[in-house]
């Protein structure tokens, strides 16, 4: 990212939170020089503090990017004072859940190039996955430049239209916390059968964790990694005719909770 555009002539930071931190960390550990950088946050944390950027100081009239990851609430009252830099040649890239490429061109001008994108918390450890799409003006060449930036934290994938983010945080933005609750769910029954609670838990995070790193590694899909797993008649035959009941296993579970989220994703973007 050295000698990048971005490198050249500069990316602001609208917000610097847990995600903005992590994707700053990312990039400077890819070789941006904090130089390079302009962050602009009310709270900044110590570490960032350190980080050598520039600090909530004036900005360049025209940087190569402005990655906002300011929480949506605040929306409103930060992006107007960007309104300068629109209709140009800096793109915007959005990590604002419920905030649609519509409004940026609203605030910022039709003609201004933006990628809304749509990460996840396992961003923090550069374990995320990131879904992107662009409006008429990004083209491919921005979506290319703000997937080099999101690559930073983890993997992206890139949606075929602005419908899709929806149902994309069913799945991946809110998902991390469907699985830690399943994380809560085992280690629970675990303490129901006997276990001690610390052991439990430690026992639950090892295999949701390790069973996911198996899935992202093995050559098999997870449907094959199950029946590999599932001896005729045995222990885990027993509790998936459990999970998998079609009236009140997983399948229809997951199902509404993923609908849920998407629905209230929907409700958001719509005001």
């Amino acid at each position: 990212m050295k000698d990048s555009r971005v490198a050249r002539d500069g990316l602001v930071l609208l917000g610097c939170g847990k995600m903005g931190s992590a994707m700053l960390a990312g990039w400077l550990a890819r070789g941006l020089p904090p130089s390079a950088v302009w962050v602009v946050d009310p709270k900044p944390s110590d570490w960032l503090q350190q980080t050598g950027v520039n600090l909530n100081a004036a900005l360049p009239g025209a940087p190569a990017v402005v990655l906002v990851a300011v929480k949506p609430q605040m929306m409103a009252e930060a992006l107007p004072t960007l309104q300068a830099m629109g209709n140009g040649k800096t793109l915007f890239v959005s990590v604002a859940a419920g905030t649609t490429i519509g409004y940026f061109e609203g605030v910022l001008g039709t003609e201004t190039p933006i990628v809304r994108a749509m990460p996840n918390t396992p961003a923090a450890i550069s374990k995320g996955i990131t879904a992107i799409v662009g409006n008429a003006q990004a083209g491919n060449h921005a979506l290319d430049e703000a997937e080099t930036l999101l690559s930073a934290v983890g993997e992206v994938v890139r949606l075929d239209s602005e419908a899709q983010i929806d149902a994309v945080t069913g799945v991946s933005g809110s998902g991390p916390a469907y699985v830690f609750h399943m994380i809560e769910c085992m280690a629970a029954a675990g303490v129901a059968q006997g276990l001690p609670e610390e052991l439990a838990m430690r026992l639950a995070k090892a295999t949701v964790a390790g069973a996911g790193a198996l899935a992202m590694e093995a050559t098999e899909d997870p449907a094959q990694l199950r029946v590999n797993v599932t001896s005729p008649n045995g222990t885990t035959q027993a509790a998936l005719e459990v999970l998998m009941n079609a009236e009140n296993g997983f399948p229809p579970l997951l199902e509404r909770a993923v609908a849920a989220a998407a629905d209230r994703s929907r409700e958001l973007a719509n005001g």
